[in-house]
């Protein structure tokens, strides 16, 4: 614990609960109760890390912020290291802004500033209170010009090691987890879809007893069109001007749309969420609505959710209009529900339009095992490291583990000087000679290859991250920064962001994001 006495050992002398008199005698050191309390409570703290997190949600209609705190326990009657949530805790919400843009390209991060700034100062927290946490830029946020330039704006001002991140894939996760459908899933046993329908785009996750097996997204939302007090359009999102066309409808910004006009459009995209709903492919005039692949399911259903902002008029809690087409798609799916063409029932899991925000605060973090190593803790906090997946395991030569290694450097896009991190899986014995061959395989391909990178990050789904750092910087003298990092579990996704050791249970906070970036403009 960086050299540090626990108050425990210190009171006894710092010899802990025993020591030795003459050749062959031991007898236990009387402890006080106040160090057998200390002793305790610092044995607890090793096993248990509770984080300050918070989750800022940027979306195509509204954004909005929360503070939570997570309480996560290393798995107990286990060998494993590691740690598991096993409490959340919502601290602070924000009021729910409407997303500003300067024009309908551009989201204006001055007004953004601002939000953030307030949220902070009416909350009580300070960036130095956070933790861990993410920024999820959604929907249509994640098309506009100055995007990344938005996430690292909030990235900066938000905390310590606070994230970027976007994707359809990963807002499907963060939604079916911050709406409470996961854990109804859980606790029931039962199979749900839960659909998070937002101001641009329309989420899918199958669940079955808390496992999410499958998302997609569409683009459908409750903000592809939006009207002022007049009933002037002034925005209209392109996959809503698409589907028009296809439907002989004509939508001109600055105009009064044609009576009907958005009616009809609103059902037809309400039908294209009611199809996926059944588990059937969209129709060819409306395949251009995926963001992701289709979503096909099979077998029974045993209940919808939602959540979102639309969702919030389709379980009767909001009722205001504002100047969109929310309400009316609501309306649509809710007579799909009452005229039988979905028949499965509608649960009402427990979040709407915040799911995703509590899903980034809460769902979003993990710690790593406790067995890692850091041979230079001056480099964290790491942020946006990419990662490259590996297929290896312990029984990988070396010459084969430096083939693999080097033909993912070769495709990467890193500059001099960038983080990298390689993740991949551990079974079995952690065998020296196993080790020392995976270890020289990654040092041979990191070493050799250009550009030289500025520190190695490990992400190993096994308990063997500070036995293999050691490894490589003291037996094969590995030059470039190390972080080797045990007790993740790793998804196909993009970046992670690697927080500052946490005392006493010294362990690393670990965000693990994707970062989707869209080079095209789909809104006019």
């Amino acid at each position: 614990m960086n050299g540090a006495m626990p108050d425990w050992a210190a009171s006894t002398g710092g010899r802990g609960v025993w020591h030795l008199h003459g050749d062959d005698a031991d007898h236990a050191h009387e402890m006080s109760a106040g160090a057998r309390g200390a002793m305790v409570e610092h044995i607890r703290k090793l096993d248990n890390v509770h984080l300050t997190t918070v989750g800022i949600d940027i979306g195509s209609s509204t954004s909005h912020l929360m503070f939570a705190k997570v309480h996560l326990r290393r798995q107990a009657n286990s060998l494993s290291s590691q740690f598991v949530v096993v409490n959340r805790e919502v601290l602070w919400r924000s009021p729910i802004c409407l997303t500003p843009f300067v024009d309908d390209n551009t989201i204006d991060i001055t007004r953004l500033r601002a939000f953030l700034d307030e949220a902070y100062a009416v909350s009580g927290y300070s960036a130095n209170d956070v933790d861990s946490g993410a920024v999820i830029l959604t929907g249509e946020a994640i098309k506009r010009s100055n995007a990344r330039a938005i996430a690292e704006l909030f990235a900066a001002q938000s905390g310590r090691f606070v994230c970027a991140s976007a994707g359809h894939h990963l807002e499907c996760v963060l939604a079916a987890n911050g709406s409470g459908a996961t854990s109804l899933s859980r606790m029931e046993g039962r199979t749900l879809l839960h659909v998070d329908i937002g101001g641009g785009t329309t989420k899918f996750a199958l669940v079955r007893r808390g496992e999410i097996l499958g998302t997609c997204a569409i683009a459908v939302g409750g903000r592809l069109l939006a009207m002022d007090a007049a009933g002037r359009l002034v925005r209209a999102d392109e996959s809503a001007l698409e589907m028009a066309l296809g439907l002989g409808l004509n939508f001109k910004l600055g105009e009064i749309p044609a009576a009907g006009a958005v009616v009809t459009l609103v059902q037809a995209l309400a039908e294209a969420v009611v199809t996926t709903l059944q588990g059937r492919a969209l129709k060819p005039s409306q395949q251009h609505l995926y963001l992701t692949e289709p979503l096909l399911h099979a077998g029974s259903i045993d209940a919808i959710t939602f959540s979102g902002g639309v969702s919030e008029y389709l379980h009767g809690r909001e009722t205001a209009i504002f100047g969109d087409i929310a309400l009316p798609l609501a309306q649509a799916l809710r007579r799909a529900f009452d005229d039988g063409r979905i028949n499965v029932p509608l649960r009402d899991p427990g979040q709407g339009i915040r799911a995703t925000v509590i899903g980034a605060s809460q769902f979003s973090v993990q710690v790593s095992g406790r067995t890692t190593h850091v041979s230079d803790s001056r480099v964290l906090p790491l942020h946006n490291v990419p990662v490259i997946a590996l297929a290896l395991d312990e029984t990988t030569p070396q010459a084969e583990v430096a083939a693999r290694v080097g033909a993912a450097l070769a495709v990467a896009t890193l500059q001099a000087g960038d983080p990298l991190a390689l993740a991949f899986r551990w079974q079995g014995d952690p065998e020296h000679f196993r080790l020392h061959a995976v270890a020289a395989g990654i040092r041979d391909a990191v070493c050799s290859g250009a550009p030289q990178i500025g520190c190695l990050a490990l992400l190993i789904d096994g308990d063997v991250g500070e036995t293999l750092g050691y490894l490589l910087q003291h037996e094969l003298h590995f030059a470039p920064s190390l972080v080797s990092i045990d007790g993740l579990q790793l998804q196909a996704l993009d970046y992670v962001d690697i927080g500052e050791v946490l005392h006493p249970s010294q362990v690393l906070p670990i965000v693990i994001k994707s970062l989707l970036f869209s080079q095209g403009q789909r809104s006019l």
